[in-house]
């Protein structure tokens, strides 16, 4: 028999659950201090009261004014639903339990315990925030005595068609005590909030159990905004499968889609590599381009260029983008590193793909997304499943890939090989007193391609490619030998393609 779910009022979280929430069971909301707690079990709760039915939310840490001070924050009333403020109710946690024969512990406790029972009686609620159990292990003053007050909660909730948050701030709490906590929730989400070196702090959040349920497992990345949590889901790029489409995807300019074999295909990753100034977010500009002209929505996500400066570039090398921006066919979104997660970004893409119907996107820059989150672990591995979910969603993706070095020997830090399809080249060498720019493609697993170095030159023309240089060796290694004419240089007259 399946189990009715119900909604977190997190879309995000009930993503990652795939539904929500089995109905009528104990859950535990589990995070230190500052880690987004008391904002999603709000949420949890105001689903409820959207849905007509009765919220309770037990508060024994917290007053009804500081609880209603959080939920205005977000533009939000906590009168829709019960509120019962423990630490207020006639004669529990009063005066003169300090002069009592017993322990005031075992008073506190049971009467504790008492009237959360009768207050759920007498409002009847089908979801239920407790907050929180950090209270409750303080008055037990023993793992044991906490675990069986625990239980006697669980087994009181039991049959009673309700669906119960416990909200645990981990004060005081030990390792053997959370592994049986665990044992008796039926599902456990924890919230975690990281402090990073320079930056916003990182939040992120685990399923770490959900009995008889299949839902995201790892890490998700969230914010807290005005509004409540924003949740990213974790991308696995297999749930996104779809049938490689293989079009080619033309730039405008002939002779720079003859390199490629007729141009990069749909559903494939370009790699543009090449030293500081060669062109190389020129020619990824240059595609997206070209696909507004056919109608098909772009975006270009600028880690490291700001966004005035490119447009000022682009007009100068005949991109008009301000109109296709004007038009809604074009988004250039400014990144900021400082304030950006793996997991926001991922979520970022996907909507532009989901909701926009996007076929291209450029990264400009790779070396600006890594820079931009230094302490993430596995960043490359996440960066790839992001480029397998764009194509399989046939987006052609162009990814701008900064090399050290100006001239001779150049190296990067990325492997090449593990995250594109297509590799450009871009190089600087010097010919007839000139710095001139040459370009070639070294990979396409896509098809067939040039294995020619051409000429490449980028001026109030745009985007030109000339002629294989056939009268130079060692291009690549910025230090060529001149060994014909001058015939297959471009020149201003025009010459080339």
């Amino acid at each position: 028999m399946m189990t009715a779910r119900v909604s977190t009022g997190n879309g995000g979280l009930d993503l990652i659950l795939r539904g929500g929430l089995p109905a009528d069971r104990l859950y535990l909301l589990e995070g230190a201090p500052g880690s987004g707690k008391t904002t999603l079990a709000l949420e949890f709760l105001r689903e409820g009261v959207a849905r007509g039915e009765k919220a309770l939310y037990i508060t024994l840490s917290e007053t009804r004014e500081e609880l209603a001070v959080v939920a205005e924050s977000h533009g939000w009333s906590i009168d829709a639903f019960d509120v019962f403020e423990l630490s207020a109710a006639d004669g529990v946690l009063g005066e003169g339990r300090e002069q009592s024969i017993l322990h005031p512990w075992e008073m506190e406790l049971g009467e504790t315990v008492k009237l959360i029972q009768d207050e759920v009686e007498r409002v009847q609620p089908a979801r239920v925030v407790f907050d929180s159990l950090s209270e409750m292990r303080l008055l037990a003053q023993d793992s044991l005595r906490f675990r069986r007050q625990v239980l006697a909660l669980k087994q009181f909730f039991a049959g009673r068609r309700i669906t119960v948050v416990l909200v645990d701030d981990l004060s005081g709490s030990t390792a053997g005590a959370d592994a049986h906590l665990h044992s008796l929730c039926h599902g456990v989400v924890t919230l975690e909030r990281l402090t990073l070196d320079f930056g916003a702090a990182r939040r992120r959040l685990q399923v770490q159990k959900l009995r008889g349920v299949d839902f995201v497992a790892g890490f998700h990345d969230f914010t807290i905004r005005r509004g409540g949590l924003d949740i990213y889901p974790r991308l696995i790029a297999a749930d996104h499968h779809a049938a490689f489409l293989g079009e080619a995807v033309a730039s405008g300019v002939p002779a720079l889609d003859q390199l490629l074999g007729g141009g990069p295909l749909r559903g494939t990753c370009t790699l543009i590599s090449g030293p500081a100034g060669t062109g190389k977010t020129t020619i990824a500009l240059q595609y997206v381009h070209a696909a507004c002209a056919r109608g098909e929505p772009g975006v270009v996500y600028q880690f490291d260029e700001r966004v005035g400066t490119l447009m000022a570039r682009s007009k100068a090398f005949n991109l008009d983008l301000q109109a296709q921006i004007d038009s809604g066919c074009l988004r250039i979104e400014q990144i900021d590193p400082a304030e950006l997660s793996p997991g926001e970004f991922a979520t970022r893409v996907r909507r532009q793909v989901e909701e926009r119907g996007v076929r291209s996107i450029v990264i400009d820059s790779l070396n600006g997304y890594l820079a931009a989150m230094p302490q993430e672990q596995q960043l490359i591995l996440q960066l790839h499943e992001l480029l397998s979910y764009l194509n399989q969603s046939g987006v052609a993706t162009f990814l701008i890939n900064p090399q050290h070095g100006l001239l001779g020997s150049m190296n990067s830090s990325i492997n090449v090989s593990y995250i594109a399809d297509a590799v450009l080249l871009l190089r600087f060498f010097e010919a007839e007193g000139r710095i001139r720019k040459a370009i070639s493609v070294i990979k396409n697993r896509a098809g067939m391609h040039e294995d020619t170095i051409r000429e490449f030159r980028v001026d109030a023309s745009g985007v030109r490619v000339g002629e294989p240089l056939v009268a130079f060796r060692g291009v690549l290694t910025g230090t060529p030998a001149y060994v014909g004419e001058q015939a297959p240089l471009m020149e201003d007259r025009g010459r080339g393609g």
